[in-house]
């Protein structure tokens, strides 16, 4: 069973944030939702998969934080 976390990424303020978020999530095969208005990231997934996104926004300049 799969869980939808949610993740603010205070840094995301443009479409390229959103592009960028994007792609590194979709490049490590991570089911997610990325919303500019709340500057928000949904996962879908387990713990694990949830820690491996905010590594992998990390990685690219972004804290992500489990709201």
């Amino acid at each position: 069973m799969n869980f939808m976390t949610k993740l603010h990424v205070k840094e995301m303020s443009c479409n390229h944030c959103v592009a960028r978020i994007d792609k590194v999530l979709s490049d490590a095969g991570i089911a997610h939702t990325v919303t500019l208005e709340d500057k928000s990231v949904t996962i879908e997934g387990d713990e694990a998969v949830v820690q491996k996104s905010i590594e992998e926004l990390d990685d690219i300049g972004f804290t992500a934080e489990v709201e």
